[in-house]
């Protein structure tokens, strides 16, 4: 099995280097110092489950490596519609996708028969079909990431918790090509369930990612900062309560209450979300798949949100302040 892992960042290394550690055939994507790092040492993983080193081929030319039957994709959301280039020579006729993103996929509507908006593009995470053109959403498989890694130093993961990336087809299908891509994760030492309905995964995760990212990146406070005060704890909480009601009213029900959600988000202790950590690192920030594709779906299928979209013309009035002044 010929793997790339495109956005070979803290993510995408630990899953390269434990596909590779598992016996497939992987090539990871990267650049910079890090790449420099990769080649000269290999990825070297520092994990309470124990430390490994795996000498993947590492490469920032994707021409070098041809087509390979999974690209696992370790970008951003919003740097999907851009990656033409690099994703292109990586594709052969039968080549999967797995998207690890936060927040809503560009493929959500596709494949749910039946449904008042199937196939139905969102245009936060797929404007004007820009991603889509790029992604076809017949190579997509979902992937929700139960894991958390750091870059230590360049060519070295530090892995803090977690090993689940569940994964699905978007028409639910429990396919070939999932099982075979989860017992490579296996094969490596991670979990990876093939899911008959991820998009309730998705929203579980979700539930967290739209209250406590944006709120993060206005406030810069932590997240056991905003769960230990009781203002921005109501509001987390009705972010959630509207989060749950878009989630229903296109046939999905996140099984965890919000006060479970809540509760261990606190005691994740004083953790920067990856919103904060961008917005401090002067990069370009998460919100569309987050918080403005809820906000569209909220419209889409009347459901009331003014909790979601305040709180989204808030952040997105601070990253376009950010961009103008960098």
């Amino acid at each position: 099995m010929r793997i790339a892992v495109l956005g070979a960042g803290a993510i995408g290394a630990y899953v390269g280097a434990a596909l590779h550690r598992g016996g497939a055939d992987v090539h990871l994507i990267a650049r910079g110092a890090h790449l420099a790092a990769l080649r000269q040492h290999g990825v070297r993983v520092r994990s309470p489950r124990g430390h490994f080193v795996a000498h993947a081929h590492a490469t920032d030319d994707p021409r070098q490596v041809g087509p390979v039957d999974y690209v696992f994709l370790g970008l951003k959301a919003h740097q999907y519609a851009a990656c033409g280039p690099l994703i292109e020579p990586l594709l052969g006729p039968d080549t999967a996708v797995i998207a690890a993103q936060n927040g809503i996929p560009w493929w959500y509507f596709h494949g749910l028969a039946g449904h008042p908006l199937e196939d139905r593009r969102i245009e936060a995470v797929d404007p004007g079909g820009a991603v889509s053109a790029v992604l076809p959403v017949r190579r997509a498989i979902g992937c929700v990431v139960y894991c958390s890694t750091e870059i230590e130093e360049p060519g070295v993961i530090r892995h803090l918790e977690g090993t689940r990336f569940s994964i699905g087809e978007p028409s639910g299908e429990i396919s070939a090509r999932c099982l075979a891509f989860s017992d490579a994760m296996v094969a490596g030492g991670l979990k990876c369930p093939v899911e008959p309905n991820l998009r309730d995964d998705i929203w579980i995760k979700l539930m967290g990612n739209v209250a406590f990212n944006p709120l993060s990146a206005l406030t810069r406070a932590t997240m056991v900062d905003m769960c230990g005060h009781p203002g921005a704890r109501d509001l987390v909480a009705a972010m959630m309560r509207e989060t749950v009601a878009v989630a229903a009213a296109t046939g999905c029900h996140p099984s965890v209450s919000i006060e479970r959600r809540i509760a261990g988000a606190a005691r994740v202790g004083h953790h920067k979300t990856s919103t904060l950590q961008d917005l401090e690192a002067g990069k370009e920030l998460e919100l569309e798949a987050i918080i403005g594709a809820v906000v569209e779906i909220a419209a889409l299928t009347g459901v009331p949100a003014p909790t979601l979209r305040n709180v989204y013309a808030a952040a997105d009035l601070l990253a376009r302040t950010v961009a103008l002044a960098g």
